[in-house]
């Protein structure tokens, strides 16, 4: 009879920064910060942060989920940031809504 040791390697997965010269990173982060302070961008995340506290008050386990504000529901991270395995190329922002922009369906 032998015996056999297993040896168990963890990977772990650290955020794959892009590869920016520093001024193309300090562009980037003008960029994306301009972009975080959109108007549209700070109804979601006030909205967002709304549903999320008002879930868990609910009970509900929200652990891993992202809200969808096209179909106003917590999904996980991968369908809704992947546009349920459809892609996010023909998505446009006339399928988002927030409650103050929200359209009649």
């Amino acid at each position: 009879m032998s015996t056999f040791k297993f040896c168990y390697y963890y990977v772990i997965i650290i955020y794959m920064a892009q590869k920016l010269s520093p001024t193309a990173k300090r562009m980037k982060a003008i960029r994306d910060k301009r972009a975080a302070m959109t108007d549209d961008r700070r109804l979601k995340k006030a909205e967002n942060q709304r549903k999320r506290r008002a879930a868990i008050k609910a009970g509900k386990n929200i652990k891993g989920k992202d809200y969808d504000h096209k179909d106003r529901k917590f999904k996980s991270v991968s369908k809704n940031r992947g546009n349920d395995g459809s892609g996010t190329k023909r998505e446009g922002k006339k399928n988002y809504f927030t409650t103050k922009t929200m359209k009649k369906t």
